[in-house]
C-alpha cells in the first residue's frame, strides 16, 4: 500500500488541526451546527478533507448501536407528488447527519411487508412508511419490528402511529366551499381508491361541507378509482357519459382530475362552461393545461421533511405529536 493509498487516521487529522483527538472526532460525525462551524471545527474539516479520510460507519455503529439510517417505505414514487415528499425527506436526513434507504414497492400490503423486512434486516435506526392501507393497525402489530421506531408520513390508515401529513379532510372541506360559493349544487366526487386514507380524509371533509350546507350528495356521485390518469378516465366516463351527469366534480388528486378533462374533451364539455372540476394537490403540469385547474396545494416537501424530524424525535426517545400540516386552495379557470 503506497502512502497516498494509506486512509489517515484521526490521531493524523488531530494533530495537523491542532486539537484533541476527541475534538477531531466529534466534528467528524456531527452535521453541522446551526450557528455553523467554529475555527478550529474548519480547520478539522480541511484537514480530514485534504488527507482524504472518509468516516468508518459500519465501526461507529458497532460502538453506538446507531447506523445513522434511516429505513422508508414510499409507494408510487414516479408520482411527482410522492417524489416531491422523498425529496423533503432525503434533504431533512442530511441536514441532520442521516443516510436514507429508500424502497419503492407496489402499492401491495404484501410488497411492502417485504421491503419493511429488508430494511429492518440493514439494521436502520427508524422507519417511515408512506403506503398503508387502512386499517393500519393489523398490518403494522404483525411486523416483527421490535423497539424500532415506527412512523406513518402521507397515510395514517387510521393506525396508531405517529403520522405526518397534509389535513386532507379539510382541504376537502375547501374543495366544497369552493364550488358552493360559485353556486354549484349539483356536485359529484372521484373518491380514490377506498384503502388511502389521503383519499377517504378529502371526500370526507367533502361530505362534511356539504352536509353543514344540507347540499345532498347522492351515494351514485361517489365514485371510486385509481390515483393515476386512467383511474380518472374511467371514474369520469362513468360519471359524464350519461343524461344526469354532474354539473361540478371534485376529484381526490390532480392525475384523477386530468384524466376527467380528457373524458370531458372527448364529449363534448366545455370547462368551466358545462363542467366546473377541482383536483388535489397542485402538481407543477396543473397550472400550464390549456384550462388550468382550480386545486388544494398540500406542502408535499414540507411533509417530508417533518416526518425527518419527528421520525428523528422518535429515534431519540422523544415523543412526536401527530401532525398534519394546512392546506390552501388555489383557484382557476376551471371553477
Amino acid at each position: 500500500m503506497t502512502e497516498a493509498d494509506r486512509v489517515p487516521t484521526l490521531k493524523e487529522i488531530a494533530e495537523r488541526a491542532g486539537v484533541h483527538v476527541s475534538t477531531a472526532s466529534r466534528v467528524l460525525r456531527q452535521p453541522e451546527p446551526a450557528v455553523g462551524w467554529s475555527e478550529s471545527a474548519r480547520r478539522v474539516r480541511q484537514v480530514a478533507d485534504e488527507l482524504g479520510y472518509q468516516r468508518n460507519i459500519w465501526a461507529a455503529s458497532l460502538r453506538t448501536r446507531k447506523t445513522t439510517t434511516l429505513g422508508v417505505v414510499m409507494t408510487r414514487l414516479t408520482d411527482g407528488v410522492v417524489a416531491t415528499t422523498y425529496q423533503g425527506i432525503e434533504e431533512a436526513a442530511s441536514k441532520a447527519g442521516y443516510s436514507v434507504l429508500l424502497s419503492s414497492p407496489p402499492d401491495e400490503l404484501a410488497a411492502q411487508r417485504r421491503a419493511i423486512e429488508l430494511l429492518v434486516g440493514r439494521q436502520v435506526d427508524g422507519l417511515m412508511i408512506s403506503g398503508l392501507h387502512t386499517p393500519g393497525d393489523p398490518f403494522v402489530d404483525s411486523l416483527a419490528l421490535g423497539r424500532l421506531p415506527l412512523l406513518a408520513v402521507t397515510r395514517h390508515a387510521g393506525s396508531s402511529l405517529p403520522f405526518v401529513g397534509g389535513d386532507d379532510r379539510h382541504g376537502g372541506y375547501l374543495a366544497a366551499r369552493h364550488l358552493l360559493d360559485r353556486g354549484h349544487t349539483d356536485l359529484a366526487v372521484i373518491a380514490g381508491p377506498p384503502h388511502a386514507t389521503t383519499a377517504s380524509d378529502r371526500t370526507a371533509g367533502f361530505r362534511a361541507a356539504l352536509e353543514t350546507a344540507s347540499v345532498p350528495l347522492p351515494d351514485s356521485r361517489v365514485v371510486g378509482s385509481g390515483f393515476e390518469v386512467d383511474g380518472g378516465i374511467v371514474a369520469g366516463r362513468q360519471l359524464l357519459d350519461s343524461p344526469d351527469r354532474p354539473r361540478a366534480i371534485f376529484a381526490v388528486s390532480d392525475t384523477i382530475a386530468i384524466g376527467v378533462m380528457g373524458v370531458a374533451r372527448d364529449l363534448g364539455l366545455r370547462i368551466p362552461e358545462d363542467l366546473a372540476l377541482i383536483g388535489y394537490n397542485d402538481i407543477p403540469v396543473v397550472a400550464q393545461l390549456p384550462v388550468p385547474l382550480t386545486t388544494v396545494r398540500s406542502p408535499a416537501h414540507d411533509i417530508g421533511a417533518t416526518a425527518t424530524r419527528r421520525l428523528l424525535d422518535l429515534v431519540a426517545d422523544r415523543e412526536p405529536e401527530t401532525i398534519r400540516l394546512p392546506v390552501e386552495l388555489i383557484g382557476r379557470a376551471t371553477t
